[in-house]
C-alpha cells in the first residue's frame, strides 16, 4: 500500500513509520510543521492545503496518515476523496473537537476510552479507539547493543519520568490570582475533591459553577466550527494540568521520605530533599536504559487521561521495566495487575506496594518479564498498523 506520511516531530512517529515499511508498504513523507501554525491557523492553513493537494495528486497514494489529527489534512482529504487516518497519542488534542471530524473520509484513533465514549455519545462514527504501542525491537535491540543484562544491578531503586508541570507562565498561575476569593476557594475545593479520587473524573460537572468567573478573568471560548464541551480549557489546560502538578509533586515528597527517588524532568533547577533531578532523558536512547535500570518505574497519569493506558506506561512495560501504575480502566483489559504490572489504589497503598517489590527483587522481575513479553506479543506498532489497514 501507498501510503502519504504526514511527518511531524511527535514522539514515536519515527517508530510507526518504521513499522509501515517493515510492514510491506511504500512511505512517502509529507513535511508538516505543526508548531508554527497557531490559533486559527491550525484549522485553516492554506499554504498546507495546497501543498497536500499538489502532493496527493502527483503520487496519488492510498492513504494519508498522521499521529494526532488535523482539520486541515481532513478537509484536503475529503476534498481529494481519499482515506486519511490519524493516530492521537497526545490527551487532550483539542483539534479533535473541530467539526471536520465528522468528514466520512476520517478514521481517527484515540487510546483513551473514555474519550472515545465521549465522541460515541455524540453520535459521531468516525473515532475509534485504539491503545498506544512502542517499537519493541528497537527497545530489545537497545538492550543488546549495550550488552544489558538481568544479572547487572539496577541503578535506582524508585524512579519517575515526566514533566511537573511547574513551568513559569502556566494557564493556573496565570488565571488564579484573578479570580475573586470565593472562586479561588472553590477552585481548592475541586481540587482537593479530585485528588482523592482515582478513576472517576468529576472535574468538568464541579467547575461549571464558576465557568462565567473564569470567563470574566482570561476568556477564552470553543475554537470556529467545534465540538468542544462548554469549559474544555479550562478543565484540561488549566485544571487538570494543576491537578497532575500537585499529585506528582504530593507523590515523589512522600515516596522521598522513605526512599531516594530519581526523577527524570526538564525543570533541571528543581530539587527537594532526597531527590537526585537528572533534567531532561532522550526518549528514544536515554529513556529506555532508565527504565531497564530501576528497580521500580512510577507512573503517574495526566489527569486529562481519563482511562487510557499512556503512552509513558507502555514505554517502561516495552523496555522491560517494572510498572507502578495509578489506576486506569484501561490497563485492565490487555494486562494483568500483580502478573504483568502494578497499579496502586491510595497513598498508603503505593508506600506498602514500594516496600513490598523492593524486597521481593524475584517477584518485581517476573512481573517486569511478563509486562515487557505481553507487550511483544500484541502491542508493537506492527500490531497496530496491521489493525489500522485491516480496518
Amino acid at each position: 500500500m501507498k501510503i502519504l506520511f504526514v511527518e511531524w516531530k511527535s514522539y514515536g512517529y519515527l517508530d510507526i513509520k518504521d513499522a509501515f515499511i517493515e510492514e510491506g508498504h511504500q512511505i512517502i513523507s509529507f513535511p508538516f510543521k505543526v508548531f508554527e501554525a497557531q490559533g486559527e491557523e491550525l484549522l485553516q492553513d492554506q499554504d498546507t492545503e495546497d501543498r497536500l493537494c499538489r502532493r496527493i495528486r502527483k503520487e496519488v497514494p492510498d492513504i494519508v496518515f498522521s499521529v494526532d489529527y488535523f482539520p486541515v489534512i481532513s478537509r484536503v482529504c475529503q476534498k481529494e476523496d481519499i482515506r486519511y487516518i490519524s493516530y492521537s497519542y497526545d490527551c487532550p488534542h483539542i483539534l479533535l473537537y473541530s467539526t471536520t471530524i465528522k468528514n466520512p473520509c476520517n478514521t481517527v484513533y484515540v487510546f483513551d476510552k473514555a474519550t472515545y465514549f465521549e465522541f460515541c455519545s455524540m453520535g459521531i462514527t468516525t473515532v475509534r479507539y485504539m491503545p498506544l504501542a512502542v517499537n519493541i525491537k528497537r527497545l530489545d535491540a537497545l538492550d543488546a547493543k549495550l550488552s544489558l543484562s538481568d544479572t547487572e544491578p539496577s541503578m535506582y531503586d524508585v524512579s519517575f519520568v515526566g514533566s511537573l508541570y511547574l513551568e513559569k507562565g502556566n494557564y493556573f498561575d496565570e488565571i488564579e490570582p484573578l479570580l475573586p476569593e470565593y472562586v479561588r476557594g472553590y477552585l481548592k475545593a475541586v481540587i482537593a475533591v479530585q485528588l482523592k479520587l482515582q478513576g472517576c473524573d468529576l472535574v468538568r460537572e464541579m467547575m461549571m459553577p464558576i465557568l462565567n468567573d473564569l470567563y470574566k478573568v482570561h476568556p477564552v471560548g470553543p475554537m470556529r466550527d467545534s465540538l468542544e464541551p462548554e469549559g474544555h480549557f479550562y478543565e484540561q489546560f488549566m485544571i487538570k494540568r494543576r491537578l497532575t502538578a500537585i499529585e506528582r509533586l504530593d507523590i515523589l515528597e512522600m515516596v522521598a521520605e522513605r526512599y531516594k527517588v530519581d526523577v527524570f524532568t526538564h525543570i533541571e533547577n528543581f530539587s527537594a530533599e532526597n531527590w537526585c533531578n537528572h533534567g531532561e532523558v532522550d526518549y528514544f536512547h536515554e529513556m529506555p536504559l532508565v527504565f531497564k535500570r530501576s528497580r521500580i518505574n512510577l507512573n503517574i497519569t495526566l489527569r486529562s487521561i481519563r482511562s487510557g493506558i499512556p503512552l509513558r506506561g507502555f514505554d517502561i512495560l516495552g523496555s522491560g521495566g517494572f510498572l507502578l501504575s495509578n489506576y486506569q480502566a484501561d490497563f485492565l483489559d490487555f494486562f494483568v495487575p500483580g502478573e504483568d504490572f502494578v497499579y496502586y489504589e491510595s497513598k498508603k497503598d503505593l508506600l506498602q506496594k514500594l516496600e513490598y517489590y523492593l524486597r521481593h527483587e524475584d517477584e518485581r522481575k517476573a512481573i517486569a518479564k511478563n509486562g515487557h513479553d505481553k507487550v511483544a506479543a500484541g502491542h508493537t506498532y506492527r500490531h497496530r498498523v496491521r489493525e489500522i489497514l485491516n480496518y
